[in-house]
């Protein structure tokens, strides 16, 4: 007995001095960072930061799924819609949709996939949703970037969740049918990634609304970059609120809050359009200047005033985790399915490019690409769907996804060659090549997600341990404070002592004694291997947290490694269920395999670079030592494991069509309907041509007067020729042509959108 209260007295003299010496030591959290961390929940990512992930969960989540009703509408509305869309003239042209795909859009709800059934819109899931942008992706980037906008950061997801009932009753249904179009204005010139700098304003007083004198705001704003606002009737809009006359309560500045204003409204001014990047999305600047609204148009009533930030960090919570990773998603299989294609059917010295080790060293990578992401997009929609909102995993999501994007899009343009490079009609890369640096930028600029979100936050919001630890420090009540923080101090404690035994363990077994799920099969060893660096990870984030404190914040390089680190266990994981999800085809392994092994040797590098950086260099050598005593020994998908992968992609499989399924596939003589075409003939005629290469006649009627060949296959290789020189031409125009469609030229004879907004505008 007198044993025990010796050591609880010890144990709470040891925590009241770690208290004190925390309080000092460990970041404080500022309101945004605050309303951040709170927005949305943890999932897989928690699992991560404890060392020790449980495979078998992971596993047990029910895979993504469509509905009937979903999958009917891929198969019938947005295969109608394609038929409308000439992505050359889209662009070139016509710089717009055409008006009758505006039309079907509205009609068919395409902006209301996430409204409910209840208020007239479609209901869909996560992955239904992003299973449309996908394929819309696949072939016309303005057509999904307007119709994936409504159903990301917008004025309907921040209706459903924070709305009043009439807010509801009243905009939903309007959003649902078309007869509004909404766009959300949060960046401004003053504010980019600092959104909590802007300097947009809105005062609190009374004014006349509809000839009433009733309590609103006055508003005065400027903002940019706003997609679909050239042509929204309802801006969602993000401002300062300021109370100087105290109307609703005691503060003068209640912060940032969000509320739809009609875009009718006096004082209300839409800009020019902007270009992004040659895409033809509507996106522009707004003004506001001294616009009256009334109090209930702020989202969610008088209650929602100042929690505005929260509001948008909750929504990106899961809308960063659908909308760019599936155009992403979508990307990174497009270009696979067109350079495989291109390479099988291009030849040089008389050989298929895509047999030259140099051209299947990008396959390859495409190849495997086109797997991880599509894994990762559908596991994170199957937790979304699940109802998880989790922050820290669509960050993730968003910021890889869209990097992998652009390393595929420029793989493809090297092998294509000019075929890529020159615009016209019949380049299938082009548009995409444009698009890239938009999705890298917006939704949080890749750069600032990789630096303070994947890990920053991370770190805080999905470790067992640290947010306890940090709220019970700021705890007013210190007493209270003191307690919570015992319990998680101490619980941290025997975490760190167990992962600190268990990276040890693991590593200098080379992760042989790594737990694996029963059945794993021949990936047992990445599941260990995963196992392994998930508690070197752990391992190294406690000992950063406890020698940097809040230093490790502004130290973005080895936080962004820290990132990369999580980023790439996240992605290997959904790369592991994906092919458990997809019956575990041996065919599909080389693709799993070259994940497996490019992301371990990622995550082996990064290790290193931290402890190579560590500011505290004994506390570097003990993490080294535990961790990786020999320095990073992976290497890397071997070059038989590449061209596995390459091969994938130039021979028709069912591993192909597993890989590039549901893509848009013309059936007019554009440049993509040429290239599959050629593709299918050119595998077709294959046995034909090794015939002719081992009497060594290439000339085809050669061939035919030496009796290699009859009349039926002469015609099918002359077929096959014919086709294989109309995909690997170029478009070519006259100088006329080039002046008439300058960047000047907007919409040729057609009407913009802009032109003719709806009457409830008016």
């Amino acid at each position: 007995m007198g044993n025990g209260r010796h050591m609880t007295f010890r144990r709470n003299y040891i925590t009241r001095y770690i208290f004190g010496w925390a309080k000092g030591v460990l970041p404080g959290l500022s309101n945004t960072e605050r309303e951040a961390i709170e927005a949305g929940d943890v999932w897989w990512d928690a699992d991560l930061f404890t060392g020790n992930p449980d495979w078998a969960k992971l596993l047990a989540e029910v895979p993504a799924q469509l509905s009937l009703e979903e999958q009917a509408f891929l198969k019938g509305p947005v295969e109608q819609l394609f038929a409308m869309l000439d992505d050359w003239k889209v662009t070139w042209e016509w710089r717009d949709l055409p008006p009758e795909a505006w039309d079907f859009l509205k009609a068919h709800k395409f902006f209301a996939m996430i409204i409910p059934k209840q208020y007239g819109g479609l209901g869909f899931s996560a992955y239904a949703h992003s299973e449309v942008v996908r394929k819309l992706s696949s072939h016309s980037i303005t057509a999904a970037v307007t119709a994936m906008v409504p159903n990301s950061l917008g004025p309907g997801e921040l209706l459903l969740q924070f709305g009043t009932k009439p807010q509801q009753d009243y905009w939903l249904p309007r959003l649902a049918n078309g007869s509004e179009i909404p766009c959300f204005g949060l960046t401004s010139p003053e504010a980019g990634s600092d959104a909590a700098s802007m300097v947009d304003s809105g005062i609190v007083c009374r004014g006349t609304f509809d000839g009433q004198d009733v309590l609103g705001i006055r508003l005065n704003w400027h903002k940019r970059y706003i997609t679909l606002g050239p042509v929204a009737t309802v801006l969602g809009l993000a401002f300062k609120l300021h109370d100087p006359d105290h109307l609703l309560g005691t503060n003068d500045d209640i912060g940032i809050t969000v509320a739809l204003v009609p875009t009718h409204l006096p004082g209300v001014e839409i800009g020019r359009r902007h270009f992004p990047a040659f895409n033809v999305f509507q996106n522009g600047p707004n003004w506001g200047r001294d616009v009256f609204v009334p109090m209930d148009h702020v989202i969610g009533g008088v209650e929602q005033v100042g929690k505005g930030w929260k509001m948008l960090m909750s929504a990106l919570a899961a809308g960063r985790g659908i909308s760019l990773p599936s155009l992403s998603a979508a990307g990174a299989v497009y270009t696979a399915h067109t350079t495989g294609a291109y390479a099988r059917i291009r030849e040089q010295f008389h050989i298929s490019i895509g047999k030259f080790e140099a051209i299947q060293e990008r396959l390859g990578r495409l190849a495997a690409t086109a797997y991880l992401v599509d894994a990762a997009r559908r596991m994170t929609c199957a937790a979304l769907d699940a109802g998880h909102k989790p922050a820290v995993v669509t960050a993730i999501m968003k910021s890889q996804a869209t990097e992998r994007l652009r390393v595929s899009v420029n793989d493809a343009m090297d092998v294509h060659g000019g075929k890529a490079i020159m615009e016209g009609p019949q380049n299938y890369l082009g548009s995409l090549y444009r698009a890239v640096p938009i999705g890298i930028t917006v939704e949080g600029a890749n750069i600032v997600t990789r630096s303070l979100i994947q890990f920053g936050q991370g770190a805080i919001r999905s470790h067992p341990y640290i947010l306890k630890e940090m709220l019970a420090l700021e705890d007013d009540d210190r007493a209270r404070g003191l307690d919570a923080f015992d319990r998680a101090f101490w619980g941290h404690v025997g975490h760190a002592i167990a992962n600190t035994f268990r990276a040890w363990t693991r590593s200098w077994t080379g992760g042989l004694f790594a737990p694996a799920p029963l059945g794993a099969g021949p990936t047992t060893r990445f599941y260990r291997q995963l196992g392994r660096y998930a508690s070197a990870f752990a391992l190294a984030v406690d000992m950063a947290l406890l020698t940097l404190g809040g230093d490790l914040k502004r130290k973005e390089m080895i936080s962004a490694r820290f990132g990369d680190v999580l980023s790439e266990l996240y992605l290997l994981s959904a790369v592991l269920k994906r092919w458990q999800d997809e019956g575990r085809q041996n065919a599909d392994l080389p693709l799993v395999e070259w994940c497996l092994d490019s992301g371990l040797v990622t995550i082996a590098t990064r290790l290193d670079e931290i402890f190579v950086n560590f500011p505290n260099r004994f506390v570097a050598a003990i993490l080294s030592f535990i961790i990786q005593p020999l320095g990073p020994r992976r290497r890397g998908p071997s070059d038989t494991l590449t061209r596995a992968c390459a091969g994938i992609l130039t021979e028709p499989s069912a591993t192909r069509d597993r890989l590039t399924v549901d893509l848009f596939h013309p059936k007019d003589d554009g440049g993509l309907a040429r290239l599959e075409n050629a593709f299918n003939l050119t595998v077709a005629a294959a046995p034909l041509r090794e015939k002719m290469n081992k009497a060594r006649v290439r000339d085809i009627d050669l061939a035919f007067k030496q009796g290699l060949i009859n009349e039926n296959e002469v015609t099918q290789l002359k077929a096959t020729a014919a086709a294989v020189a109309a995909t690997i031409a170029v478009d070519d125009f006259a100088a006329d042509e080039l002046t008439r469609h300058d960047a000047g030229h907007t919409q040729g004879d057609r009407p913009s959108p802009a032109q003719t907004r709806p009457a409830a505008a008016e």
